[in-house]
């Protein structure tokens, strides 16, 4: 069930192939949902600071993954085109130059932060109530960071391919491991030390150490979608140059948005607390919840663009971006209307000892969280377009307005009256002592806005024929 062969994706149902690629991937989706709400499930009955711990950790991870673009989206992006294009000696090349890239990118990542956490998460405003746990947290995570980056970016090839089960079943092992590991490695129950904050790091690595193990065994051989040999083994810089054409511009994209991020959660401690923190942290693992059918729908249009580009199908790649729009945009309007009638449950149900005003926070912010649900997807599946077609450069410029054009000029008049922010030694228009709820506001508003430009970016650039000449290069690509 839900095995698609390439000329599927090629030259039958659209909607039958972004579901059949999807369904899988929204699937692990859900898990990883699951994944998120556990550590904040486990961790709040260690208070709010524990919580707010890893809320500080999420923007640090986000740019964590910033150069481990280039492998997990060039590997997707070249495996898709050249899989459509019949070409699966290239397809495996660009792989094998993925993991290597992803690899080596997480260790030497690892041996430079890792000993620097506490003077990192110090230096992004964290307080005496969350600085030590935040550090503890980073540093577990950093353990075994290049094998968790490299099981990302097998499965990122393995959805390239449309072989979307395999990177599902990669995702249910490792989150299956963090679920049971969390409690043992974050209370110390039976034989496993009590690690506090850390345990929950340490078992979110651990699982995906353990699934990358997986991966591997997958593409030795078990798997025909996608394989690797002895023979796929070696050092092309072209292709090195090409993961990083791709990917490098959807690197800038999160450091773009994470940077604005981290910036927020400045704002946030200062102007809401440990509560505030909590609440932050609560909304964004909840809302984790409409990423689920974004993402997956996303990652498969990726999948199914870049195949028919691959194909030289350019007029089944504009269908499949837009016939995904509507199913995402659709989907996440009926999650966000469910989220805004019980906030107040989705919170105690996630974080049940949370202290009153941190419930207060939660219950608000998801309720105008809702409101922008929609454009998450159109966003989503309209970056999935562009992204697919190799017009990364252009997500980059999305992120950047969105971020830094509208959510940061929001979020800077929730500081008290008079405050100032400097930003990359640019001082921003000092505080309006407006509060959380325009830190609240300043989200869901730069996600309408990003939709509806993103949408009328992506009309205007099909008309103009985009995607024919994407169609062009992938095809002349694959017969180098």
């Amino acid at each position: 069930m839900f095995d698609l062969e390439p000329e599927e994706i090629t030259g039958g149902s659209i909607p039958r192939a972004l579901a059949f690629l999807a369904v899988p991937l929204v699937a692990q989706n859900l898990v990883q949902v699951a994944n998120a709400a556990a550590d904040v499930f486990w961790l709040g009955r260690l208070g709010d600071g524990a919580v707010g711990a890893v809320g500080l950790n999420q923007p640090i991870m986000a740019l964590l993954f910033v150069p481990i673009m280039a492998a997990m989206v060039g590997s997707q992006v070249l495996v898709s085109q050249r899989i459509g294009a019949d070409d699966r000696a290239g397809a495996r090349r660009a792989l094998f130059h993925g993991v290597l890239f992803a690899f080596g990118s997480g260790l030497v990542l690892s041996l430079l932060i890792g000993p620097n956490t506490r003077a990192l998460v110090e230096f992004l405003g964290a307080g005496p109530d969350v600085a030590p746990e935040a550090a503890s947290y980073l540093a577990a995570y950093l353990l075994l960071f290049p094998f968790a980056v490299t099981s990302d970016t097998v499965e990122q090839g393995f959805i390239g391919a449309g072989d979307s089960k395999a990177a599902m079943y990669l995702n249910f092992l490792a989150i299956a491991l963090n679920l049971v590991l969390d409690p043992l490695l974050i209370f110390g129950m039976g034989p496993f030390p009590e690690l506090g904050v850390a345990g929950a790091a340490l078992s979110n690595v651990l699982g995906y150490s353990v699934a990358m193990v997986l991966g591997f065994y997958f593409l030795l051989g078990s798997r025909e979608s996608l394989s690797l040999s002895l023979a796929d083994v070696g050092f092309d810089l072209d292709e090195f140059r090409e993961l990083v054409d791709i990917g490098a511009p959807i690197g800038g994209q999160r450091i773009a948005a994470q940077s604005v991020r981290l910036v927020v959660v400045a704002i946030v401690t200062i102007v809401g607390g440990a509560p505030g923190l909590a609440a932050y942290t609560v909304g964004a693992r909840i809302a984790t919840i409409a990423f689920v059918p974004a993402q997956g729908l996303q990652q498969a249009g990726q999948s199914v663009i870049g195949q028919n580009l691959g194909a030289d199908r350019p007029d089944r790649a504009a269908r499949a971006t837009w016939v995904g729009v509507a199913i995402a945009a659709g989907t996440l309007t009926v999650v966000g209307a469910v989220q805004w009638f019980v906030p107040e449950l989705l919170t105690a149900v996630f974080v049940p000892d949370i202290s009153q005003r941190g419930l207060e926070l939660s219950i608000r912010y998801l309720e105008v969280l809702a409101y922008g649900y929609w454009a998450i997807g159109a966003t989503y599946m309209l970056l999935a377009g562009l992204n697919g077609a190799r017009r990364t450069k252009t997500s980059l410029f999305v992120d950047l307005g969105k971020y830094w054009g509208v959510r940061l000029p929001i979020a800077v008049v929730a500081l008290p009256v008079g405050y100032a922010v400097s930003v990359l030694g640019i001082s921003l228009a000092p505080g309006l002592g407006l509060g959380m709820e325009a830190i609240f506001w300043a989200v869901t508003g730069s996600n309408i806005v990003a939709a509806v430009a993103v949408a009328a970016y992506f009309r205007y650039a099909t008309s103009s024929g985009m995607l024919d000449r994407a169609a062009e290069r992938a095809t002349a690509s694959a017969g180098d």
